[in-house]
């Protein structure tokens, strides 16, 4: 993701087409590495309209996810550590306690099907 610009700066004019769809000007697309298709969020402010890409809501959520278990104590080490007891248990619940094997849930890839 590109480095942070300042906080108001114009961008450009744009119309709202036919299907109500607007163009989000080049130059903030490709400093932002957006794509077509990327999502934006839509958030209202009064009468105006404020546009985030999708990541940059997702990379704030992360930050305060990971401020909330820094606060609470909880290191990167502890969490990662209950990562495959967690897994085992999603599998258990999804395809029941006796599906998983000695080795754990068996996974094999598309082209072993029939096998």
């Amino acid at each position: 993701m590109a480095a942070q610009q300042m906080l108001l700066e114009y961008l450009a004019t744009t119309k709202i087409g036919e299907k109500g769809q607007l163009t989000i000007p080049k130059q903030f697309r490709d400093g932002q590495g957006l794509g077509a298709g990327a999502p934006f969020v839509v958030l209202r402010l009064g009468d105006g309209l404020i546009l985030l890409p999708e990541q940059q809501r997702f990379n704030l959520l992360c930050k305060k996810i990971s401020a909330s278990l820094t606060k609470g104590g909880v290191s990167p080490e502890a969490l990662l550590a209950t990562l495959p007891k967690t897994r085992q248990l999603i599998y258990e619940r999804r395809y029941g306690a006796g599906a998983a094997t000695a080795k754990g849930p068996q996974v094999r890839s598309r082209g072993n099907r029939n096998k």
